[in-house]
């Protein structure tokens, strides 16, 4: 069992999470006396539910405090949250040069998760100088430790030789990896490599479970690209990837 931390970003601990999803107050009242009483989860928990409103008011300042008071206190997925808010300007101005740092400090010391968003940053050259080579070795160590995000870019280095000498059965056996560990972008890279080979039926199971998870600027894109599809039971799917970005663009409410 684990807390959710920003989708699939996660901190270990059965009762709270049960907490959060029953009574988000309670939860929240009992996660900051842990957080003051100094445990480590507890601080680096309320850090992300200062920063998502849940539970307690929303205070992306103060979620960004508790965050560097859990990652001086050794916690991993805390640095890796501090990364993101400075790379997304969540409590303060947004600094792609300061989430490297953060990132590349979780990154060094094995979590996957900085692995990934280090990865990004050196793949796109925001805050870092570009270096498609690293980027890959790091998207590979984050997927050979089961992490889904990262199997489908390194399926996307392998597939075009970035970086790599181009290997297409790596890629699709990483795609599928990918797809098996409920990323939606690996389920529609994997399920573009069956509709190329004639799989059909199969490749429209996998691009109906990525509109089933995908975020609204995926189902955009690949909406487009789903309709320039040569098979017609593929190119359909494009109208009901665009119906569903549009039901997701709709305010809440």
């Amino acid at each position: 069992m684990t807390y959710q931390l920003r989708r699939e970003e996660v901190l270990n601990g059965d009762s709270l999470k049960a907490m959060l999803a029953q009574s988000p107050a309670r939860a929240a009242q009992a996660i900051l006396i842990a957080a003051r009483e100094g445990v480590l989860d507890a601080q680096a928990l309320l850090g992300q539910i200062l920063l998502d409103g849940n539970g307690i008011a929303q205070d992306q300042p103060l979620a960004l405090r508790w965050f560097e008071i859990a990652a001086r206190g050794g916690h991993l997925m805390a640095r890796n949250m501090l990364g993101r808010c400075h790379e997304h300007g969540w409590g303060r101005a947004a600094d792609a040069s300061v989430a490297a740092r953060h990132y590349r400090i979780a990154a060094e010391a094995g979590l996957d998760w900085a692995m990934y968003n280090y990865a990004n940053l050196l793949a796109t050259g925001r805050g870092v100088a570009e270096d498609q080579a690293q980027a890959l070795a790091l998207y590979r160590r984050a997927a050979e430790l089961g992490h889904a995000k990262s199997m489908n870019l390194l399926g996307r280095y392998l597939e075009d030789g970035e970086a790599c000498i181009a290997d297409t059965l790596a890629a699709r056996i990483w795609y599928r990896r990918s797809a098996e560990g409920g990323d939606f972008r690996g389920q529609f890279s994997y399920a573009a490599l069956l509709a190329d080979d004639g799989h059909v039926d199969e490749s429209l199971s996998w691009l109906r479970r990525a509109l089933a998870a995908g975020n609204q600027n995926f189902l955009r894109v690949s909406g487009e690209a789903l309709s320039n599809a040569l098979h017609p039971r593929i190119r359909a799917m494009a109208q009901e990837y665009h119906q569903r970005a549009s039901q997701l663009a709709q305010p809440m409410g």
